[in-house]
């Protein structure tokens, strides 16, 4: 059952659903996909000398559960990223890690391995993380992956580029993370909480969606807006 100001759309023929969390449902496969979790992000940063509220991994582990407790799903594939560096996994709590456990249990669960974790820890074999460990997953007219391909990639849904969007008005502006769509392929919002957006204006954006896009921005609900009415930063 789709959450309550879910937007359903259509990649390479397969009805999809955009979750304002920021979670993709795809109902015939009970699947669901999430991005650039980035876990530990926070601690990361602090090791470097730029203190942040130590809090991002419990925020998005939240954030998480409120997904799998709506939609149940039979896998969950996690597109990459879902650590921060190579070493995040160490810095997890107990706490942390009976957490994933428990979100994990009696499902199918597939790290994509992403440029921040191209090892992530069920490769590493990590304690108490498990899951499976592939560079994409195929599945019937979807190919999920951690970073988009340039050109043409009819059915892919990738993450890595944080998508966000800016919309003007004459109260002033507002900027959301967002699905960027264009019905050939998505590229998702990313779910951890410190992990920020780039402006789907970016040039970077350009080469995967030529034709132009819709930008399906998070909110209290999903918010379905043309490429042509959003505005850089």
């Amino acid at each position: 059952m789709s959450a309550a100001g879910s937007a359903s759309f259509t990649v390479a023929g397969a009805e999809l659903v955009a979750d304002p969390l920021g979670g993709l449902w795809w109902p015939a496969e009970r699947l669901l996909a999430v991005a650039d979790l980035h876990f530990e992000k926070g601690s990361s940063f602090a090791a470097r000398g730029r203190p942040l509220p130590p809090y991002d991994t419990i925020d998005t582990l939240a954030a998480l559960a409120r997904l799998i407790a709506h939609y149940r799903p039979a896998q969950v594939v996690a597109l990459g990223d879902s650590f921060h560096d190579p070493y995040a996994y160490q810095r997890l709590t107990a706490q942390h890690r009976a957490a994933i456990a428990a979100l994990q249990a009696g499902r199918r669960w597939v790290w994509i391995a992403g440029n921040h974790d191209p090892m992530p820890p069920a490769r590493l074999g990590c304690a108490g993380i498990g899951g499976e460990v592939a560079d994409e997953l195929r599945l019937g007219p979807l190919s999920f992956r951690h970073q988009p391909t340039p050109g043409p990639a009819p059915g892919e849904i990738a993450g890595h580029l944080h998508p966000a969007a800016k919309l003007r008005g004459a109260g002033g502006s507002v900027r959301r993370r967002c699905f960027a769509t264009c019905g050939a392929r998505v590229v998702m919002p990313a779910l951890g909480a410190y992990a920020g957006g780039l402006n789907v204006r970016d040039a970077a954006f350009a080469p995967l969606f030529p034709a132009g896009f819709a930008a399906l921005m998070l909110g209290a609900k999903v918010y379905p807006v043309a490429s042509d009415r959003l505005w850089p930063d």
